[in-house]
């Protein structure tokens, strides 16, 4: 069986650097476009959550007529508008939580044990 994985890892090296990865420069602007369509992305994202369409469609703004005025913002408001929704509770990631319920979860089984 040692053999075996030997003989394997000694394949998989050898055809590592034959992949097909490449690396390269990348120019700030390509990087910067990157950005700001992941960070358009986000607020899309944000915007289709049934919670705040239906507070949307509270305000008497359709889900459609939002999607298009996020496509209408400039990079600027766009970075400013996730910025802002990642430092909100509700928008922000969910890690806080998780930490919560692992604490509690030891606490849990210290108290039981």
């Amino acid at each position: 069986m040692k053999a075996f994985v030997c003989r394997l890892l000694i394949v998989l090296m050898a055809w590592t650097p034959y992949q097909f990865a490449q690396a390269g420069m990348i120019g700030t602007d390509q990087l910067i476009s990157a950005s700001a369509q992941a960070e358009r992305g986000s607020v899309l994202n944000f915007v289709n959550r049934a919670d705040v369409a239906s507070q949307l469609q509270s305000f008497g703004i359709d889900a459609s007529t939002a999607k298009d005025r996020v496509a209408a913002l400039t990079d600027e408001e766009v970075r400013y508008l996730a910025g802002r929704i990642d430092s909100m509770p509700a928008g922000a990631n969910g890690s806080g939580l998780l930490l919560l319920i692992i604490i509690v979860a030891v606490i849990w089984w210290v108290w039981k044990r």
